[in-house]
């Protein structure tokens, strides 16, 4: 192999340091870590370098993956050349902070000889273990990692930040276990920590103390106030049985599995503080398959297996690499990052000139991210999507369109939602305006749109009016579909919520117990639309103080939730606050303390009771009275 000494020019932006971290040997760590160095080096046309570091000393393979690694220097090297360097100045930096003090080591070391090229197709380089001479082992056991630490403390993260001032990507490949170079790895060094794993206990619980350690250390020194991201990689996972691999996903309760997933949802809470994390779009998209062909040696997959169907160990890379080399965090949904990415690339088009081709794609995608951000309750982000949206359709389209429309539409709804209800109103009459003009009373579209004014005027104390208007769009819909098409029904459910807010109690209940019959035999009994029917009824019942048949309704909704979405999912929790609101009005503060205890609700009820805020999911009927609940638990 060719050893020409490189000289790397700094980038123009710094780029960024991600670990590879695992507890345990066999998880395919190394592995991973080469493939996804392929993949980034040849992202922009392979004009951006790629670094790989060996830091796992001990047993050294990264190597292995690069046939034209050759030999030379490497990490341990270039930190013995740091210790005679800092014994140097051990008497003439005494005036020098740490930060100055390692610059000034570092500047006295030719880094460049320590890194090798590995592919002469695209900018990829590797810094090796080291030297694999006789000396090595003992060299190694002379190393002592936390010495080298005490005696500049700011040597590790500047030597991070001298990489990435010459590479787009450094990738470490780090010790395994509870070790002082895994520390170093893990805790100084990265912006992005992969946690590599396989799904047994012993894995799990390893990277769980690991990541717990890293981002406390964060938190609590003044120095190293940088943000860490961490993403989860499942390793080695047997694609052929599909019980075993959701058990271990989701847990197992009967089983004594706890499930990777809801491990690492609420380790990223604690860690970053939020009130609810989703990986179920990450974990659909990333776990590393086992399979029989890359089970041997050390080969490449994203070179020998290129096609990349959903089959493929390069499909999955390529899938992680949206989250990891687009810096996303892995609680957003895949959804919502292609959609980013969309709306970025027509940004750009558009600042290149290309403005008439690319609007109203840019106009649409913003709309459904919109949509998604109010579907997950982020409504501050949906509001300025819906905004953006309509005004390039305005534009672009006029104001009667009816693209245009939805996005008014939209909008309309995330401002009634968050109480801006004039506004709302004003919107929602245009969008009337405009279907009776170009459409006519009875068309669907019109009176949907009738249909979201009448519940504006309702919020806005405007019940009469709100009355009479969706009783109108009602007659129609019975006339032009019949009593129980599924318009109607939705029609009949949003007037039984008015009846209920005006206290027409028996009158919301008439109308509730037919839509929940027809919406059972046309959807069936555990239908979405049947559960929120359902609670409706049950909170309507809750109100007419038939408490025994309003308990009875909220646990068979919250047991087909459960079943479906699970324990811990929004919409459970919702249930069971309401439960947990109807039980305390019934005066059976034992039963709330009951449904307290089992865990089911008690994130919720903490939150509740803090004052955090809660995603818009949850929020289905909240009161004070889960906050009175998990006080006086």
């Amino acid at each position: 192999m060719e050893l020409t000494r490189l000289s790397l020019p700094p980038l123009t932006a710094p780029g960024e340091v991600v670990t590879f971290y695992s507890y345990k040997g066999g998880t395919g760590r190394t592995m991973a870590l080469s493939n996804i160095a392929v993949l980034l080096a040849k992202y922009h046309n392979a004009t951006v370098p790629t670094l790989m570091i060996d830091w796992d000393l001990e047993a050294p393979g990264l190597h292995h993956y690069f046939s034209c690694a050759g030999e030379g220097p490497g990490v341990l090297e270039f930190f013995e050349a740091c210790r005679e360097q800092l014994q140097r100045r051990r008497h003439a930096s005494a005036g020098l902070d740490d930060a100055e003090l390692a610059r000034e080591v570092l500047a006295a070391i030719d880094w460049e000889q320590y890194v090798c090229r590995v592919d002469q197709g695209s900018p990829l380089y590797l810094m090796r273990a080291g030297r694999f001479d006789a000396s090595y082992s003992e060299r190694l056991a002379a190393m002592h990692w936390d010495q080298l630490f005490d005696a500049c403390p700011a040597l590790f993260r500047c030597f991070a930040d001298n990489l990435a001032r010459h590479f787009r990507y450094v990738l470490v490949d780090s010790r395994t276990g509870r070790t002082d170079s895994a520390g170093i790895c893990t805790t100084l060094l990265p912006r992005k920590l992969v946690v590599v794993f396989t799904p047994n206990r012993q894995s799990l619980e390893g990277v769980q103390a690991l990541v717990t350690r890293a981002t406390a250390y964060r938190r609590s020194h003044e120095d190293e106030q940088r943000p860490l991201l961490v993403y989860p990689l499942p390793s080695r996972i047997e694609m052929g049985d599909g019980d075993q691999r959701a058990q271990w996903r989701r847990g197992d309760a009967q089983r004594g599995i706890a499930g990777y997933q809801p491990i690492f949802e609420q380790l990223l809470r604690d860690s970053y503080g939020l009130s609810h994390v989703s990986l179920d779009s990450y974990f659909d998209e990333v776990q590393l398959q086992q399979t029989k062909t890359f089970a041997y040696g050390e080969q490449l997959a994203v070179r020998i297996d290129q096609g990349g169907d959903r089959f493929s160990l390069t499909r999955t890379f390529e899938a992680f690499l949206d989250w990891l080399g687009g810096g996303y965090f892995p609680w957003q949904s895949s959804r919502e990052i292609h959609l980013l990415a969309a709306i970025g690339e027509a940004r750009l088009a558009i600042e290149d000139g290309s403005v008439r081709a690319v609007t109203l794609p840019l106009a649409r995608d913003l709309n459904r991210l919109g949509e998604l951000y109010r579907r997950e309750g982020r409504a501050a982000q949906a509001l300025p999507c819906f905004e953006e949206s309509m005004g390039l359709r305005v534009r672009v389209l006029g104001e009667d369109h009816p693209d245009t429309l939805l996005s008014k539409a939209n909008l309309a709804h995330l401002l009634a939602r968050q109480d801006r209800l004039d506004e709302a109103q004003f919107l929602q009459e245009c969008i009337v305006d405009a279907h009776l003009r170009l459409s006519g009373p009875e068309h669907p579209d019109t009176l949907a749109a009738r249909a979201a004014l009448a519940l504006t005027l309702a919020r806005q104390g405007r019940a009469d009016e709100a009355l009479a208007l969706q009783g109108g769009v009602l007659d129609a819909y019975v006339r032009l579909f019949g009593s129980e098409h599924l318009l109607t029904l939705e029609c009949k459910a949003a007037r039984a919520g008015l009846l209920l807010e005006r206290g027409a109690c028996a009158a919301a209940r008439m109308v509730l117990e037919q839509v929940v019959a027809a919406r059972k035999r046309l959807l069936g009994a555990e239908h979405p639309d049947t559960l929120r029917s359902k609670l409706a009824l049950a909170r309507c019942l809750a109100q007419l103080r038939e408490f025994e048949a309003a308990c009875s309704l909220f646990r068979t909704v919250i047991h087909a939730r459960t079943a479906r979405l699970g324990a811990d999912h929004a919409d459970t929790l919702a249930a069971q606050q309401q439960l947990a609101e109807v039980l305390l009005s019934a005066g059976r503060q034992p039963q709330v303390h009951a449904l307290y205890q089992e865990g089911q609700a008690a994130a919720l009820y903490a939150a509740l009771a803090h004052g955090d805020d809660v995603p818009a999911a949850r929020q289905d009927g909240l009161g004070a009275a889960a906050g009175s609940a998990a006080a006086s638990t």
